[in-house]
């Protein structure tokens, strides 16, 4: 069967060793199939890292399947919150290995991060309506590079929280013993990070040594954002409003 204008999605995350986020990932593909119309239902997921293929063989594989259906465009969606190293430049440059060995007539389309996506403020915000608690912490992992908290600081500002930070100052101790010393006795803390993993994991252990350290304040730990059908519809809406843009 033959199918024209079609475009196939392509989600790209960082890997890991740990099968959770694969598994994650693949719900989230699950998802966005059933959400985007019929016909246009190729959705599948690369990883940078902990893949027996390097990217750009993956992206050159995804591209011959689809292309044998009559697809003509591919578009890669990275998987990340914060611009990072692998999203300036990893991507880009796996990309352009790809495009070398790809069949002319099919393009391949680098879509901004998702941490970009205007509807991400909104997300959030229904985030916390479901939580009890006099302030919110955003935790996102950090990176050293200039900038690359631009996203999550304005999250963070338009839904009246505060952010903290795993891998650079401050780190969530830090930011929670200044909102205690500020008088505040209920904390909810937001895992800005798609998946659940090691670094997740190493955040609940935190919040109870907080807990255990804090014992008159309240905390509130929640899920990572990445399988629900919210998070889902958020990224099928951004590629709905890229498509009346680019076309």
């Amino acid at each position: 069967m033959q199918l024209t204008n079609i475009t196939a999605y392509l989600l790209v995350s960082h890997g890991s060793r740990d099968p959770r986020p694969d598994m994650a990932m693949q719900q989230l593909a699950g998802m966005l199939r059933e959400i985007l119309p019929p016909g246009e239902n190729f959705v599948e997921v690369a990883t940078l890292e902990a893949n027996i293929q390097p990217l750009h063989l993956q992206i050159q594989d995804f591209a011959h399947r689809v292309q044998a259906f009559g697809c003509k465009r591919v578009q890669i969606i990275p998987l990340f919150l914060l611009p990072g190293f692998h999203v300036m430049t990893d991507i880009p440059a796996e990309i352009t290995l790809a495009e070398q060995v790809i069949n002319k007539g099919m393009i391949i389309e680098l879509r901004p991060y998702i941490g970009s996506y205007p509807g991400l403020e909104k997300f959030f915000a229904k985030m916390m309506m479901t939580v009890k608690a006099d302030v919110a912490i955003i935790l996102a992992h950090g990176s050293r590079r200039a900038d690359s908290h631009t996203s999550v600081e304005s999250i963070a500002a338009s839904v009246g929280a505060v952010t903290a930070y795993w891998s650079v100052p401050p780190s969530l101790k830090v930011r929670v013993q200044e909102l205690i010393a500020a008088g505040y006795g209920r904390i909810a803390i937001f895992p800005y990070f798609l998946f659940t993993g090691g670094i997740t994991d190493a955040i609940a252990q935190a919040v109870e040594t907080l807990k255990l350290q804090f014992p008159s304040v309240s905390f509130q730990l929640a899920q990572p954002l990445g399988t629900s059908r919210e998070f889902a519809d958020l990224i099928e809406n951004f590629i709905t409003e890229e498509e009346k843009v680019f076309g």
